[in-house]
């Protein structure tokens, strides 16, 4: 068995025996991308030659993470190395200071292979909405890895980094984790530092894990948790260790099943994979009920104006003046502002500034953004009244498998539609996970999502585990790589 084929707690054990080196892990993935990338397209930038050399002076004493490596979404500011957010905006940018994540993950002796590929500025479903290469599915080449953070999930997917950093606006570490059949949380918000992450939506975004499988979730979520008073959003709470919640028992667990996620616009297959799972809990002890969340179908509606108000906010630096590329091409200031943001922004990212910046407007504020608020209340307040009852929910993470590139980009509202079961816990803040649940007839990964309560994802990494040492997905199925038509 190669070193790329292995988990991190599997890695870290071979390091703690002395097995192997950690010279000899980076070489191994370094050889891994050099095979793979050409086909996934999945970094921006690799750093996986510097990481064979910083894997040569790691201190093992100091941390038993030191020496492995790890893929970061290239959103994530990261000293002395491109941070582009697959935008020509950014194309140049070389950070002159590392995110908090990054800093925790340097502490521990971490060594990044390199930055990866993401819908521009985190706006898109599919990685195709990066100004630089759209990245492949592992599974079928030519299907899309899900997105914003599809390089994040394909490199895991296809082995070429152990695990990965991903962000998650409304459902971009758990979309691509379902489409690439891996494991992907997004964490409750405030839990982890967003301070180094270039903002899309500031009350959505979370920085999170994207794994193989359960027990590095875990692992990684313990190492990028904690208060940081660089982010006024970050939350003071105690330190947990998630690994104590890698527990093979969900008896007595009470599970609600929202019948909205399960109706009009998912795919057949999809829903009966997850009504499969669903009995695997049963089995287990689980007691599972069938509930409402009726508010969940304006959550797109909400989501979509939200996000795009603070989109068309946090956008507004970059103006060819303040931060960012500069159009050669002007004759004045107006000249300037608006040559650049044209030249240096992306149509996707366009059209969410443009309805953004409606939505704000003096005589639409009052109709669209006002009202999202109040509705975004509700829903905060008709989650709380499920987890009265339920210590989690299940829904699907997508309403499809992975779909063919180019199929639904020139289509907006229908890739819009891709977040339709994700974005309503980016709204409330709350904690989700992603599992994989079988395979399509054509052997695509299928994606079940685990919904908990606010900062209690040791609840949702025990489910998630029972369920993986149950079916173990992973032994069974693996990315076959396939080229189209074949």
């Amino acid at each position: 068995m190669e070193l790329y084929e292995l988990t991190v707690h599997e890695l870290i054990e071979k390091l703690d025996k002395k097995e192997i080196t950690p010279e000899e892990i980076m070489k191994s993935y370094s050889k891994r991308i050099e095979e793979k990338e050409p086909e996934i397209a999945a970094f921006v930038t690799r750093t996986d030659k510097e990481a064979i050399e910083s894997a040569k002076n790691v201190n093992r004493e100091k941390s038993k993470f030191a020496g492995i490596p790890i893929g970061i979404k290239d959103n994530m500011c990261t000293k002395g190395v491109k941070t582009t957010c697959s935008s020509k905006m950014l194309e140049n940018f070389i950070s002159p200071y590392d995110a908090t994540v990054i800093e925790k993950l340097n502490d521990e002796g971490i060594i990044s292979l390199g930055k990866l590929n993401m819908d521009e500025f985190a706006m898109g479903a599919s990685t195709e909405y990066s100004a630089f290469k759209i990245t492949k599915n592992p599974w079928n080449l030519s299907t899309v890895p899900g997105g914003s953070s599809g390089g994040s999930a394909a490199a895991v997917a296809s082995q070429m980094v152990p695990w990965a950093l991903g962000s998650d606006t409304g459902g971009s570490i758990r979309q691509p984790a379902a489409l690439c059949g891996i494991v992907g949380l997004k964490p409750t918000y405030g839990l982890v530092s967003r301070y180094g992450l270039v903002a899309f939506a500031s009350s959505f975004d979370q920085i999170g894990p994207i794994t193989q499988d359960v027990e590095d979730c875990a692992i990684l979520l313990n190492l990028i948790t904690g208060h940081d008073e660089k982010d006024s959003t970050s939350i003071n709470t105690p330190k947990k260790d998630y690994t104590k919640s890698l527990v093979k028992d969900v008896k007595g667990l009470k599970i609600g099943v929202p019948k909205e996620f399960l109706g009009e616009g998912i795919n057949e297959e999809v829903k009966e994979k997850v009504l499969e799972a669903i009995e695997e809990y049963k089995r287990k002890g689980a007691i599972v009920e069938e509930c409402s969340l009726d508010i969940a179908n304006e959550a797109l509606a909400v989501y979509y104006i939200i996000a795009c108000a603070e989109a068309s906010s946090n956008l507004g630096r970059f103006d060819g003046i303040r931060y960012g590329y500069r159009t050669k091409n002007f004759e004045n200031l107006k000249d300037i502002y608006k040559n650049s943001r044209s030249e240096g922004f992306g149509a996707e990212v366009k059209r969410r500034i443009i309805l953004g910046t409606y939505v704000l407007s003096s005589g639409y504020y009052d109709a669209y953004y006002k009202k999202a608020q109040k509705v975004r209340t509700i829903l905060k307040q008709e989650f709380a009244k499920l987890f009265e009852k339920y210590d989690f929910l299940i829904t699907p993470t997508s309403p499809s498998v992975a779909y063919e590139i180019g199929t639904k980009s020139t289509n907006p509202l229908e890739m819009y539609l891709a977040d339709l079961c994700t974005v309503s816990v980016n709204i409330a803040g709350l904690p989700g996970m992603s599992i994989p649940c079988g395979v399509d007839k054509n052997g695509m990964p299928i994606g079940m999502q685990l919904i908990g309560k606010p900062f209690d994802e040791e609840t949702l990494i025990r489910a998630a585990y029972t369920y993986e040492q149950e079916v173990k997905f992973r032994e069974n199925h693996k990315p076959t790589f396939r080229k189209a038509g074949a």
